[in-house]
């Protein structure tokens, strides 16, 4: 019998040569004839000849080993293969990879060592055993030539091994400097053949990043900073700050400013925001990073450094006041025509529904009049004018001015004198003049809502004078507890955000009054939470936390000591380890609201951070099953929310969980899951959550219903989604008879129909980059007050619903020229597609239309110029954006 040949790839543990093993010995020569039959005459050429190679490569004389490894190398180096299939040359050396492994071992040290390492390195990518790492192990020992012209796939195998070398060798604490400088041949060729990605990936493997700023050019790094962008969110802290920090880097060097304000943004990193002011020379650029800032809502002050001009400095600290916002968002209003004010009836639209619920609506209820005047303020939202509130006295005969507010009930006229700041919003001049007329009323609910007015009209808006400090201090003493409220919750909206310092001093010590109720307590520490929010200021946590300790066992049970724990919560917000030690101190308080402040803290630190492991945190407090009474799972349901709204991979999976949530849990968690829901799609109608709440709505158990109702509002909130509006006007006929239920439908539907379907209240903004901390804090206690609705919302705290004022932006692209003044141009909005890591230049909306700016931007839509006679000066086409005329621009002929 002859011995089983040597170049059979199969070796001979094959059933198949087994077989034929036990037929007369002629037959296996037979076999391995046809083998060599079925290879054309070319490639039966090439396997004899590599052969002959292999023989000479362990030849004595080296004249001869040295000419059959170049042969050899140029072979390996010269073959192409189709994507498919092995080269051909590696497939013919496969079997005297052991032997010229072993011959190696026997070689003296020389260049043509060197040489043989560098094949049997190529050759170890088809033949070493998984997890030898032979192929990096012969290049270390190989030459130092250039590692490209083996082709992709032996670097992309390279790295690999890397990877897997560099972590067992820092576990071991050996030496890494061989491997790096690899690593900076392996970058190099990565960022020259538009893989960037990949080098991306391999320096985050070894820990390296650094080096990457030295090999980007102006040709990709745009592409590489996106997918560094895009890899932050998945990686755990502190790693997601440092590839930020490179992207900053990147984008500093090649003079992409505006990105890099979003990055410096995103990180929170106010020093960096100085050094883009102080390092962009261009005015027009520095105007454009204003309205970046004022749509983030964080108060910047700038220096002479930032701006050395005295009226340039002025312009550009009143775009980021936001000054200019109202103007925009009329300027939007009047281009789509929508102007005409709308009531509350042009709403509900009771005409399209049967006879029986529109019976029950004709009766004139205060709790009928409190729903329509909220309805009226969402809706006529910073429009100025309405039906209700504004009308002028002349066109209905004499003193019809505050009719309507007195058509509200006590507290009712709370939320209907605020209803003015609501018109107006964002018109601070025209809002004060309306308001001021209530501020002399004898009836301290009236007043109340005028102070509360005068915050949500200044909202968003910072001003010079300080109009709603200067209204709003005098009244923050006053005996009456609604006026107090008023005052403070006005102060907390006008500042939110802003971290001023007289706000703090005025409003902390009334946190230690024994004297002051509980519920100007609460809201003095949700007013103080929104001024600084995420600030960490350990000075106003100290205040909240000794008005918990003070609380008594009564007042602990009381919904609204609830927002105390709130309050400290928002002064981390998004500060993920900050909170620790406010949270060790928080399990020294009274068992029964230790473990709700517990979570409230939490959720508040981790918001918006997509961080997994506090997600299976909170899911794993909402699976125990409680006795009746116990509140703090549904903080915990809300907390999954808020840390998976970060990134669409994560809300997705949070929806999937909020459903089995649904299926087993108890009913202090089956009240709050639909608020989580309203939360992670809001303004952002997704069709499967509408099914989820649309189910919700019609729950046995009130108060899920209510917030289901509710949630579908936010969902909706500002799109004037017909869907959800039809939802709505079948719920206000199935409740008709319900009065809770009937006016928590009416709310959804002012949400919904929100600023007549031009506003928007997601906190994400510069295509979901950015989260800004006002809007998010303002619907987080939102969606706190709802887990009591009840007691909060549908008793006389129902003021609380314009907290949503905090996330209110108009959802418009409006393009301003030179001078700031609207401009029309063509822009192509589509749906926005994920192009992270493609090659070439890919396409990144689909599904395009054509208008002309102003424009709404729909949620996951985005904008891009459909003419080429302007450049943006904005890399994200959202809200303001100045466009600069294109100097090689020529009109064709």
């Amino acid at each position: 019998m002859e011995p089983e040949p040597t170049n059979t790839a199969s070796g001979s543990g094959n059933p198949k040569d087994d077989a034929t093993l036990k037929v007369p010995s002629k037959d296996p020569k037979k076999k391995d004839d046809k083998k060599d039959e079925d290879l054309s005459e070319e490639d039966l050429a090439l396997k004899q000849q590599l052969e002959l190679y292999v023989e000479r490569a362990q030849d004595a004389d080296q004249g001869l080993q040295k000419v059959a490894l170049e042969s050899m190398r140029q072979e390996i180096r010269t073959s192409t293969s189709s994507m498919t299939s092995v080269p051909k040359p590696l497939k013919f050396l496969r079997p005297h990879y052991g032997t010229l492994k072993s011959y190696y071992e026997t070689m003296p040290d020389s260049d043509l060592k060197k040489l043989l390492a560098d094949i049997l390195s190529v050759l170890a990518l088809t033949m070493a055993a998984e997890g030898d790492r032979e192929s990096l192990k012969y290049r270390l020992l190989g030459s130092e030539g250039d590692i490209g012209s083996w082709g992709h796939e032996y670097v992309r195998n390279l790295a690999g091994e890397i990877a897997q070398e560099y972590s067992k060798r820092v576990n071991e604490e050996a030496t890494v400097d061989d491997l790096i400088e690899l690593v900076e041949q392996i970058v190099a060729f990565h960022m020259k053949h538009n893989a960037e990605p990949e080098a991306v990936d391999l320096l985050m493997e070894v820990e390296f990043l650094d080096l990457l700023v030295k090999h980007v050019d102006k040709t990709n790094y745009k592409r590489t900073c996106l997918y560094l962008t895009s890899s932050a969110r998945y990686l755990p802290g502190p790693d997601d700050t440092s590839v930020l920090d490179i992207a900053y880097t990147i984008y500093s060097k090649f003079e992409e400013f505006p990105s890099a304000l979003q990055i410096a943004l995103y990180l929170d990193n106010m020093q960096h925001v100085k050094q883009l002011f102080t390092s962009c020379p261009d005015l027009l650029r520095k105007k454009q990073f204003c309205y970046i800032l004022a749509r983030q809502g964080i108060s910047f002050e700038l220096d002479e450094e930032m701006c050395a001009d005295d009226e340039d400095r002025e312009a550009l600290q009143e775009i980021i006041n936001n000054t200019k916002l109202s103007e925009g968002y009329l300027t939007l209003a009047r281009d789509i025509e929508v102007m005409e004010p709308k009531s509350p009836e042009d709403i509900y639209k009771a005409h399209l529904l049967d006879g029986r619920a529109s019976a029950g609506a004709s009766v004139d209820s205060a709790r009928q009049n409190l729903a329509a005047t909220f309805v009226n303020a969402f809706v006529n939202a910073g429009f100025g004018q309405d039906k209700l509130m504004t009308v002028s006295s002349e066109a209905s005969g004499g003193g019809s001015l505050g009719n309507w507010l007195f058509k509200n009930k006590e507290h009712g006229k709370i939320s209907a004198a605020a209803s003015l700041g609501m018109i107006d919003l964002w018109d601070v001049d025209t809002g004060l003049a309306q308001l001021d007329k209530y501020f002399h009323s004898n009836d301290n609910h009236v007043t109340s809502g005028a102070l509360l007015g005068v915050g949500i009209v200044n909202c968003g808006i910072k001003n010079d004078c300080d109009p709603a400090l200067a209204l709003l201090a005098d009244y923050l003493d006053k005996e009456d507890s609604s006026i107090r409220i008023g005052a403070i919750t006005g102060l907390g909206l006008a500042y939110a955000g802003t971290q001023n310092e007289q706000i703090r001093d005025k409003l902390t010590p009334i946190l230690g009054d024994p004297k002051a109720p509980l519920d100007v307590i609460a809201f003095t520490a949700i007013a103080l939470g929104l001024v600084n929010v995420g600030s960490c200021n350990e000075e106003v946590a100290q205040a909240i936390i000794f008005a918990l300790m003070d609380r008594s066992e009564s007042d602990l049970g009381e919904p609204l000591t609830r927002l105390l724990p709130l309050g400290l919560g928002l002064l981390y917000l998004g500060k993920q380890d900050s909170v620790e030690a406010t949270a060790e101190v928080s399990k020294t308080f009274n068992e029964k609201i230790r473990k709700y402040c517990d979570m409230t803290l939490l959720s508040c630190a981790y918001a918006g951070t997509g961080n997994v492991l506090k997600v299976q945190h909170f899911l794993g407090q909402c699976a125990q099953h409680l006795e009746k009474g116990e509140t703090f799972q549904g903080p915990a349901v809300l907390g999954i929310a808020m840390v998976a709204m970060a990134e669409e991979l994560g809300l997705d999976m949070a929806i999937r969980s909020l459903e089995h949530l649904l299926q087993y849990g108890e009913q202090n968690i089956r009240k709050a899951v639909p608020l989580a829901l309203g939360l992670l799609c809001i303004s952002n109608p997704k069709v499967h959550v509408m099914d989820t709440l649309s189910r919700l709505s019609h729950d046995a158990d009130t108060e899920v219903a209510m917030a289901a109702v509710i949630s579908l509002g936010l969902i909706g909130a500002g799109t004037n989604n017909a869907r959800i509006a039809g939802m709505l006007r079948n719920l206000s006929s199935y409740y008709y008879k319900e009065a809770n239920l009937l006016f928590c439908v009416r709310i959804a539907q002012g949400f919904v129909h929100m600023g007549k379907g031009l506003i928007t209240l997601a906190p994400y903004h510069s295509e979901r980059f950015l989260l800004s901390p006002t809007a998010l804090a303002g619907l987080v206690v939102l969606l706190h007050a709802c887990l009591d609705m009840k007691a909060i919302i549908l008793g006389k705290y129902h003021y609380v619903l314009y907290f949503v004022v905090l996330a209110m932006q108009p959802r418009m692209l409006l393009t301003v020229d030179e001078n700031l003044k609207p401009l029309s141009v063509p822009v192509r909005v589509g749906q926005a597609v994920d192009v992270v890591g493609q090659a070439g230049r890919p396409k990144t909306i689909t599904g395009f239309q054509t208008h002309s700016t102003p424009v709404l931007l729909a949620a996951g839509d985005r904008a891009e110029l459909a003419t080429e006679k302007y450049i943006p000066l904005s890399p994200i086409l959202e809200g303001f954006v100045i466009l600069k005329e294109n100097p090689d621009y020529r009109e064709e002929v």
